[in-house]
């Protein structure tokens, strides 16, 4: 199968510099798009079906739409690549940031363009120093050969293109949380309306993407909508990157059709459980999907199917729990980063979260009650999607909540044996 984020990404090889990245096709769809329209460029990508990959899996068509247009429209537009890669479990922009970086900067050339935004920023995960390497090296290439810059290929469209590295906060991830960490404030988020594609940065229309949806629109303009999505093994269009971590015999990260099955994934790919391991559960999409357990092993990996049974596709980078791992203490563990993460901005989150971190911890050192499951039942509806001003929260406990469901007698084992029964 084609897999055009991919193709020329070798791990083992250092990342094309521009002139290789030239000679496999890279900027050509530059050309191609300065003799469209910029509402051209959008329905092109709106008809590819091309949802956003950072998780919400909204359409990124329909999303640039609601940026104003015309005449009477702002003059100062940014775009922003999100490319704090927090999530735990989640690992798949890092393979196309230091594996072909060039492809995010075309990438955002060309939605810069269909959106008419002037200034654009990659605002990058604090860690990823190998990646901010490679980024500045990449800008550097790509303003010297005028695909940056002022009247980019003689065209009158102008964008200039920065980065910008993160403080290292999970809610920085979170869009509007994003805006504020870029103007210098702390890093909470925003209240909605007014949505950033009217007030973003700075007050002015922004549109905030992520950088595997980025990679995407150059090979949409370049081959075409129906192109993309035959792509797919679904009616949403692309390739997806999808990864597993865990007790698999080979943890990593693959770009396969959207709609791929989760075994196809797990067994085909990361080559089955270890050996003496048994699947239990994964969470599909990254540390804040709800669980999926056997009987969903032939689920389509896609956004609906995915919803349909109750989770969410996410990141599409699936944690796999094992037969000897305890639920409970992944669980704590997953919940402790997200007490740690929280911003403290709504109560719910800032003391929701810590109180479900310290019921799991005390039902791990067997000092658990009966109440206890009740409680932390009562915290996962509590918690739920809109009780909270971010969806931080609501995150957090979707694996809480199915854990429960699905793992219910492993929680009533540690009240009644009064120990971890994996210890």
């Amino acid at each position: 199968m084609e897999k055009p984020l991919t193709q020329h990404i070798h791990p083992d090889k250092a990342p094309l510099d521009i002139r290789e990245y030239e000679k496999t096709g890279g900027y050509s769809a530059l050309s191609k798009a300065f003799q469209m329209e910029p509402e051209e460029i959008l329905e092109v990508v709106k008809d590819s079906g091309l949802k956003g990959r950072g998780g919400a899996g909204f359409s990124t068509g329909m999303k640039w739409g609601f940026i104003p247009m015309g005449e009477d429209a702002p003059k100062t537009k940014y775009l922003i690549a999100n490319a704090d890669e927090m999530e735990p479990g989640t690992f798949k922009d890092r393979l196309l940031l230091e594996g072909n970086p060039h492809q995010l900067i075309e990438g955002m050339i060309l939605s810069a363009y269909a959106i008419q935004a002037n200034t654009g920023y990659i605002f990058l995960r604090w860690a990823y120093k190998r990646s901010g390497y490679l980024i500045k090296r990449a800008l550097k290439e790509a303003y010297e050969a005028g695909y940056l810059g002022e009247n980019i290929m003689g065209s009158r469209f102008s964008f200039d293109l920065h980065q910008h590295t993160s403080v290292g906060r999970y809610m920085c991830g979170e869009e509007t949380g994003l805006l504020n960490a870029l103007e210098g404030k702390r890093a909470i988020p925003r209240a909605k309306p007014p949505f950033p594609q009217m007030s973003g940065l700075f007050g002015k229309p922004t549109i905030v993407n992520n950088v595997e949806t980025l990679c995407c629109v150059p090979h949409i303009i370049n081959h075409g909508a129906e192109w993309f999505k035959g792509l797919s093994l679904t009616d949403e269009g692309g390739t997806k990157l999808y990864g597993a971590s865990g007790r698999v015999k080979k943890p990593g990260i693959w770009e396969l059709a959207l709609g791929t099955t989760l075994r196809e994934i797990l067994e085909d790919h990361a080559g089955g459980m270890q050996d003496g391991f048994f699947f239990r559960g994964a969470l599909p999409g990254g540390a804040s999907t709800d669980f999926l357990v056997e009987e969903h092993l032939d689920l389509k990996m896609d956004f609906q199917s995915v919803m349909d049974a109750g989770s969410r596709l996410g990141t599409g980078t699936v944690v796999v729990l094992d037969d000897r791992t305890c639920p409970v203490g992944m669980l704590h563990n997953l919940e402790h980063f997200f007490a740690q993460e929280s911003c403290g901005w709504c109560t719910p989150c800032r003391e929701g979260l810590p109180w479900v971190e310290k019921i799991l911890l005390s039902l791990e050192e067997g000092t658990g009650r009966e109440e206890d499951i009740e409680l932390l039942e009562f915290h996962s509806r509590n918690l739920a999607p809109g009780n909270t001003f971010c969806a931080l929260a609501p995150g957090a406990v979707e694996p809480l909540q199915s854990a429960l469901k699905y793992f219910h007698a492993d929680f009533e084992r540690h009240i009644t044996e009064k120990h971890c029964p994996w210890k």
